[in-house]
């Protein structure tokens, strides 16, 4: 058992001395964060989660992070369309394993934060202080119609969550009761017991695009999620990019880590894992469910070029979804993942086509290459 007087420093840490942190993204969602229509694509069924949560904490894996979806996209695979809500999703987990930070991935405007308050401090309870929270403000307005909730405008999103933030933040630590009279939340006698587990908090991420997201995540978050550029050749412009992120920080008097996403195929040699990527991701790609996401960004054949409509459609296959992919033998993703620590972030959350049959090959394949490159223990 953890002890009960764990640091906000040791859950940042994940409770671990790995250097580089690595998560695994988007498994409780249906194909995970890859839009294809291979066979093999992720089933997201609690079985497999179950199983692929239990693998990665025997493999020393120091996170896993959901993704908030409601609805599908369509295409021939109803990409995501079959989803297991994050909360519960990572209650579940974290009762199942001993080590691995588990995360839930929160809608702000869907959730009230009493509620929220108290399902996060129950979840934190229940993994000893490894339950994190990711939290996001929502944009896809086809979801938030699911619920009868009207989307704001993009900046008074940002308004409702700090407010949203600050009570439930004020819920973990208050010990009389409390009034709250905000704009947007008006809430009277508010009182919440127990608080989060070992008198500290779950850890918060955030991965706001834009400048008013970057400064919410700056002020109330302990981790930003941001993109990274070529991580074989632009080193530096990562550097670049966290110090930025870590000096705005700073100059608010926070500290903040920098995480990012990627997609991983690896495999014993670079023509296997260049063949399966470009079999799943763009030979197999569902382009119906591309289709419909890049019209969710307003991007369709009648508001775009041509040319500029293909560049996408291979844009959303091969990077938009999954983020930065991470294809080739162990040697070479393993350094680039080195390359992506040497730039300052402190972790990465990746994704796999299938969990279950990738994730053991890259367990014992690199993460052994990244303890002997310094950036993990072995």
């Amino acid at each position: 058992m953890l002890a009960h007087t764990a640091s906000m420093q040791q859950r940042a840490a994940m409770y671990n001395a790995n250097a580089f942190k690595i998560g695994l993204f988007g498994a409780n969602c249906s194909s995970g964060r890859s839009a294809t229509k291979v066979p093999e694509r992720w089933s997201a069924s609690w079985p497999d989660c179950l199983k692929l949560a239990k693998m990665a904490d025997e493999a020393g894996i120091d996170f896993m992070l959901p993704i908030g979806r409601w609805k599908g996209y369509g295409g021939d695979t109803n990409f995501h369309g079959s989803t297991l809500e994050t909360v519960t999703w990572a209650a579940g987990l974290l009762a199942a394993t001993k080590h691995i930070t588990v995360f839930g991935t929160v809608h702000a405007p869907l959730f009230n934060p009493i509620i929220a308050a108290k399902e996060f401090v129950t979840v934190d309870h229940i993994g000893e202080g490894r339950f994190g929270i990711n939290l996001v403000v929502g944009w896809n307005e086809g979801e938030f119609d699911m619920f009868g909730v009207s989307q704001r405008e993009h900046d008074a999103r940002y308004d409702y969550a700090q407010e949203w933030l600050d009570v439930i933040k004020r819920a973990w630590t208050d010990h009389d009761e409390f009034d709250f009279a905000g704009q947007y939340l008006k809430l009277k006698g508010v009182r919440a017991f127990p608080k989060p587990f070992g008198d500290t908090r779950p850890i918060i991420m955030n991965a706001g695009r834009s400048g008013i997201g970057q400064s919410f995540a700056l002020k109330n978050c302990d981790a930003f999620f941001t993109a990274t550029v070529d991580s074989r050749h632009s080193i530096e412009a990562n550097a670049k990019k966290v110090g930025e992120i870590k000096g705005a920080a700073q100059a608010i008097g926070r500290e903040i880590d920098v995480y990012t996403v990627g997609q991983v195929v690896c495999r014993p040699t670079q023509k296997e894992a260049d063949d399966y990527y470009r079999h799943a991701q763009v030979d197999n790609a569902d382009w119906g469910a591309i289709e419909q996401m890049m019209a969710l960004k307003n991007v369709t054949r009648q508001t775009v070029t041509p040319e500029v409509y293909a560049q996408q459609q291979q844009y959303y296959a091969t990077k938009a979804i999954g983020g930065y992919p991470f294809v080739g033998t162990p040697d070479r993703v393993a350094e680039e993942l080195a390359n992506i620590s040497r730039a300052g972030l402190r972790g990465i959350a990746v994704s796999f086509i299938n969990y279950l049959n990738e994730v053991p090959y890259f367990c014992d394949e690199v993460l052994p290459r990244l303890a002997r490159l310094g950036i993990r223990r072995a």
